[in-house]
């Protein structure tokens, strides 16, 4: 028996059936291969962005480190503020002490030497701003620095004053007043709240005080060449000429501290006491306003100043400033002014010594002979040459300017500084001693006129009136009386 059987399938078939499993392997194979390799390539990638980040951010706290080294406040150090007790040390081999900033470095840290550079300067940076500020002393530091009151620059009304010396060699004048009174103590607050906050190059800078029960003392910086008036009046023929182109320079010199104090201070400060013992010179001669003990503070919204007594040095104070009216800061103008008559004539204000009676009063025979046109025969008897007479004559005119009879007739310090530098022209000015004409002539006489009678800023001043007065009033200045 013969059974039925199925054909075979046909080849056909059967390599389709390989093609198929050939096909899968193949795809399976490089499917494989090609997430093996991504994956081996993102292992890589982020091992190398690992090691790319770190160094990153060790670069950047390495700069942070470097900028706050350099900041001074990432390297295990302080710095504080000495305090007073600490500000001066006596030393057995040394008159000096100085005003520091303590350096305090903890021993379990070190420090490289870059940051102890960083400190030193940092040090030298505060101890300058300390100074910007006066100093209070107390009466062993002012014994320290002036080595026990060794060396006396001068005496006067309000004191002695005694050289010393501060920080890194500094030299000093210490005014060290008198047993406290009224007196003294008015001309402490003046310079402590006028001075004390002022700083500029025409001015004497106030380094410090001393306030105790006991003590009263100022410590200004020390002016070299000293006051104006050794220069403009020498006892003697030793001392030293000086041109008339470098007396201009200090004349302006003058003008511009002056004009600071009125126009550039946050409150305007009045000085009162304008005179060449007040303007001190240092060594290259530039001119520095002292003095402050009768200066006064007022806003400038406020005009005028109520005055109780007379402040002031009799002949070169204004004369409103000897009758019982407010008076403003022009009286330092008219003040500036008579300084100006004496730097051009070289001689007192008030001089009774010529044998010529016009000639006695500078003021008003410089005011006659510019009526009379004869100005370059008062310069030649006054010693100055044809070269410097443009700039005497000059200084002149802006004198006869300051001292104007009224106060609102006399020009800002601002603008004397502009015409004593040229920059302005100057009108001819309207007589200063019209208000005389049809009073008497009252005659001066001051026959103990010296010297000796006008001390240095630096040893306050006899002739000096703040809050009284002793002397007879027979220096009172011919303008000041006929009023």
């Amino acid at each position: 028996m013969t059974f039925w059987k199925p054909p075979s399938s046909p080849s056909f078939y059967n390599g389709f059936d390989d093609n198929m499993q050939k096909d899968a392997d193949s795809a399976i194979t490089n499917f494989t291969t090609s997430v093996d390799s991504s994956f081996r390539w993102a292992i890589i990638s982020s091992i190398v962005f690992g090691i790319v980040g770190v160094i990153a951010i060790v670069l950047i706290v390495y700069a942070i480190i470097d900028c706050l080294k350099k900041a001074g406040t990432a390297i295990p150090a302080y710095t504080r503020i000495a305090n007073i007790d600490e500000k001066y040390h006596k030393t057995s081999n040394s008159k000096t002490s100085s005003p520091e900033v303590a350096l305090n470095i903890p021993q379990d840290f070190p420090i490289i030497a870059h940051a102890q550079d960083e400190f030193a300067t940092m040090e030298r940076f505060l101890s300058n701003i300390a100074r910007e500020r006066p100093i209070r002393f107390e009466p062993e530091q002012l014994e320290n620095l002036t080595g026990n009151y060794s060396t006396i620059l001068g005496s006067g009304g309000f004191g002695l004053v005694y050289k010393g010396e501060i920080a890194n060699g500094v030299e000093v004048a210490v005014k060290v007043l008198k047993v406290s009174n009224k007196e003294t103590e008015e001309q402490f607050k003046a310079e402590v709240s006028t001075i004390g906050r002022t700083y500029h190059i025409n001015l004497v800078r106030l380094y410090g005080f001393c306030f105790h029960p006991e003590k009263r003392a100022l410590v200004y910086e020390y002016v070299e060449s000293g006051p104006l008036n050794k220069v403009l009046f020498p006892s003697s023929q030793s001392t030293r000429n000086i041109e008339l182109d470098k007396l201009h320079q200090i004349a302006i010199g003058t003008a511009r501290g002056i004009a600071y104090l009125h126009e550039e201070c946050r409150q305007r400060i009045i000085h009162y006491d304008i005179k060449p013992e007040n303007v001190l010179l240092d060594k290259d001669l530039n001119p520095k306003v002292a003095d402050f003990g009768l200066a006064k503070l007022c806003s400038r919204e406020k005009s005028q100043i109520e005055m109780t007594h007379f402040r002031g040095t009799m002949g070169y104070a204004a004369p409103e400033m000897s009758r019982p009216y407010p008076v403003t800061h022009k009286c330092d103008v008219y003040s500036f002014g008579i300084v100006l008559f004496e730097i051009v004539g070289r001689r007192r204000h008030f001089d009774t010594s010529d044998n010529e009676s016009a000639r006695h009063w500078l003021p008003k025979w410089s005011w006659d002979m510019f009526k009379n046109n004869e100005l370059a025969i008062m310069l030649s008897l006054c010693g100055i040459t044809e070269k410097d007479r443009e700039k005497a004559e000059r200084m002149l005119m802006v004198a006869l300017w300051c001292v104007q009879y009224s106060p609102d007739d006399r020009p800002q310090m601002s603008t004397v500084v502009k015409m004593l530098e040229g920059d302005m022209d100057i009108h001819p000015p309207p007589s200063p001693f019209e208000h005389l004409a049809s009073k008497p002539n009252l005659s001066l006489h001051n026959d103990d006129a010296d010297d000796s009678d006008y001390s240095s800023s630096w040893n306050g001043d006899s002739t000096r009136a703040g809050v009284s007065n002793s002397k007879p009033v027979h220096q009172t200045l011919e303008i000041e009386r006929a009023s």
